[in-house]
């Protein structure tokens, strides 16, 4: 039986992943030749071997502040799919939101996120809501568009043979536009997804007690430039393994799309 399994143990087997670990390593080797061959101080930057060795020293710490962080990626996620896609239809069935709201969606990513912080934080305080609210800010635009896209995508004809059918639009969205346009809301979701940490960050560092952007502030403020690097590479992981979670939900939920 194939699980999702099924397309990451196809990777593994053809060795898809060996080439992008095998470039990551050869960095890795030339960072730490270059920081000790030229002497560069560890407050400036640190050798990967210093950035593991800050990783297992520091483990609990970043162990639980990378539970917080995720908990605020979640949760603003979340929030941005069921705001994003029901706008999306929204648009899509209404020609007068179109034309009102879409504009403003798209002239919304020109507004620097470290400018709103600081407003939500003042607005919401210290806790979890600036947090989630800015994870939800940046995710939230490639979800509206690429669910709005995938609606438009359908084919019409097989619309319009539902409709001399007298099928009821409930029946065609359901029939027919949810699915064709599902592998347009997962590529946004991926999208989403993967720039979500960067959200939860920035809140943190503008505003919070806990979490990787909270350790990050403190460990710059300590010249702890490889316990920064450390909670850097837990951001990156957290990025990756999310981002492989919407893939297996994406090829569970489309096994007609399953290569």
């Amino acid at each position: 039986m194939r699980v999702f399994p099924g397309r990451v143990s196809a990777w593994v087997g053809e060795g898809r992943f060996f080439p992008a670990m095998g470039l990551l390593a050869l960095l890795a080797a030339a960072w730490e030749a270059a920081v000790r061959g030229f002497a560069i101080p560890p407050y400036i930057l640190p050798a990967p071997s210093r950035v593991a060795r800050a990783i297992l020293q520091e483990y609990p710490l970043l162990w639980r502040d990378a539970g917080v962080t995720l908990m605020e990626v979640g949760l603003g996620f979340l929030v941005a799919a069921a705001v994003g896609i029901a706008l999306a239809f929204a648009i899509f069935h209404s020609p007068t939101l179109e034309k009102t709201l879409y504009p403003l969606i798209v002239a919304s990513q020109t507004v620097p996120v470290f400018a709103i912080a600081p407003l939500l934080i003042v607005w919401f305080g210290y806790g979890l809501a600036p947090k989630v609210i800015m994870t939800a800010l940046i995710v939230f635009f490639p979800i509206v568009v690429n669910t709005v896209d995938g609606l438009r995508a359908v084919d019409e004809d097989m619309v319009n043979l539902l409709r001399i059918l007298r099928a009821s639009p409930w029946t065609i969205l359901w029939t027919v536009r949810v699915p064709g346009a599902l592998p347009f809301i997962f590529s946004g979701a991926k999208v989403g997804v993967a720039v979500s940490v960067i959200g939860a960050v920035i809140g943190e560092w503008v505003g919070s007690q806990e979490g990787l952007g909270y350790v990050m502030i403190h460990a710059n403020a300590q010249l702890r430039v490889d316990l920064i690097f450390a909670a850097i590479l837990y951001l990156s992981v957290m990025a990756v393994g999310l981002f492989a979670l919407v893939s297996a939900v994406e090829w569970l939920a489309l096994p007609w799309r399953r290569a």
